[in-house]
């Protein structure tokens, strides 16, 4: 199912240009008759709500603060079958787990608009007395009983969508009262849909951004925020920070004053803090050069997205160390995995212990920053150099428009994703790590890397090759997104063996 509208292909052409306001309220009234639940969206009164949040339950207002502040804030992942069980997760991440922002994780029938299925997920959850889904379905439930999920916590709640097709779920959550909404157009097609176009999936976050806009103009100010982690398997920095900017630009032009820009954690310190600061900068040039110097981008790490080992001990560090580089990198959140990572979905104690861990990592690494270690700015400067090229052309290639520019890009593999399941991407570039550790590209596809930029790349890769004995192929590439979830007797041996 695809919540992309015939209506909206019919009577506007792909542009970056905001959707206009007469064929947004057509737009909406046909989204919100999809679902029974679609009919308790009320505009009035969800703005109303919204108007009466404290402001430390506003996640535009407490990003703010924080950077203002140079905190590091958290936030874990985390969502379930049932409404009761949510709340008591929502409850613990938040008073146990001292979690400055609070998740509701979609399940993945709602995340694929399977709203019957999710229907029966939610009976069985409720015989079985216990969660079959793996997130909360919030369609199904609708934004008047979902709002009690933001009644039962003190902080502000992000929604975590995982799809492609946030129409449905957008509108349900921002009328619930949460105040983040996570997913862009081009970062989630290319990491979790085979068949959707790019086309598709840039009007179905343009909605949703359009949406915001909507509230923002009768005073309600809301975030959003581009996933950068993509298919979460190695992704060179220069990758995820091109989809940040060309999501930015997207959001940015419907109206979006707040678009949060997250980075997945590559657990190299240097190129971790050198990524965030490169991230930050380069969005902010490109949004300034298209007119857009109000908005907002603070820039969040992420724990290890790629395998991760089966040895809790092993888990535990990446987790402090995850915290580590987030504070060292200076982002202005963290989003938190736990020990139970490689077994399931874990506990709310277990989640909640997660935070606390990252957060005591944090704190021990407050006032560390790499601003003048020369091997950090040298990185900063190679990641620009690497983006940059990918950007230009992106935007030539749409003679300035993003979205027409983002659609040939990929079909030029000029922005191309490693790993990713879309056939709409040429799916060729591919990273692996070097001899010092960090991500570097393999093979650049058809990707317009500079040429100096490649070549300091393949040096590194042939000092690994030659350290390792082993040859400078694409081995080294598959072994790298394999490499942390070996156990730590083969990644780190003992003097006797």
């Amino acid at each position: 199912m695809s919540d992309t509208s015939p209506l909206d292909k019919e009577l506007r052409p792909l542009s970056a240009e905001p959707i206009p306001d007469e064929l947004f309220a057509r737009l909406r009234a046909e989204n919100l008759a999809r679902w029974p639940t679609g009919a308790e969206v009320d505009l009035d009164e969800a703005v109303d709500y919204h108007l009466s949040l404290p402001n430390h339950k506003r996640l535009p207002w407490v990003l703010r603060r924080a950077e203002a502040e140079g905190r590091c804030l958290t936030q874990p992942r985390g969502g379930c079958g049932t409404l009761e069980l949510q709340i008591e997760l929502m409850k613990a991440l938040d008073a146990d787990g001292l979690a400055d922002v609070v998740p509701t994780t979609t399940d993945s029938y709602t995340r694929n608009e399977r709203w019957e299925q999710a229907l029966a997920g939610i009976a069985e959850s409720d015989k079985a007395g216990r969660s079959m889904l793996n997130g909360f379905p919030m369609v199904n439930y609708g934004p008047r009983r979902t709002r009690k999920l933001i009644d039962a916590i003190d902080k502000p709640g992000i929604v975590l969508s995982g799809t492609s097709m946030p129409r449905l779920t957008g509108e349900v959550g921002y009328a619930a009262g949460y105040t983040g909404y996570l997913g862009s157009g081009l970062a989630y097609v290319t990491s979790y849909t085979k068949e959707m176009s790019i086309e598709d999936a840039i009007r179905n976050y343009q909605y949703l951004d359009r949406l915001v806009a909507l509230y923002r103009d009768r005073g309600v100010e809301l975030h959003r925020r581009q996933p950068g982690f993509l298919t979460g398997t190695n992704i060179p920095p220069s990758i995820a920070i091109v989809t940040c900017v060309i999501d930015a630009l997207l959001a940015a032009a419907q109206g979006v004053k707040s678009y949060g820009l997250e980075m997945g954690q590559t657990l190299h310190l240097i190129q971790d803090a050198a990524a965030i600061r490169a991230c930050k900068e380069l969005a902010q040039d490109y949004l300034r050069r298209a007119g857009y110097d109000d908005v907002s981008t603070p820039v969040i790490s992420l724990h290890w997205m790629g395998a991760w080992p089966h040895d809790e001990a092993q888990c535990a560090a990446l987790i402090a160390y995850g915290g580590t580089l987030a504070a060292i990198g200076g982002a202005t959140g963290v989003t938190t995995k736990t020990i139970h990572e490689p077994f399931g979905i874990p506990t709310p104690q277990i989640n909640a212990e997660g935070l606390r861990m990252t957060r005591m990592a944090i704190y021990l690494a407050r006032q560390i920053r790499l601003d003048d270690h020369p091997e950090f700015t040298a990185e900063v400067d190679l990641i620009k150099r690497e983006a940059r090229p990918i950007l230009d052309k992106t935007l030539e290639l749409g003679d300035g428009d993003i979205a027409v520019g983002t659609v040939r890009a990929c079909e030029a593999g000029v922005v191309d994703i490693p790993w990713s399941p879309s056939r709409h991407v040429r799916g060729r570039v591919m990273p692996a790590r070097d001899a010092d550790g960090y991500l570097r590209i393999f093979d650049p596809g058809d990707m317009p890397f500079d040429k100096e930029v490649l070549e300091l790349h393949a040096e590194g890769l042939r000092r690994r090759a030659e350290r390792e004995g082993v040859p400078c192929d694409r081995d080294l590439a598959v072994s790298s997104v394999y490499e942390i979830s070996e156990p730590l007797a083969r990644l780190s041996p003992s003097i006797a063996e």
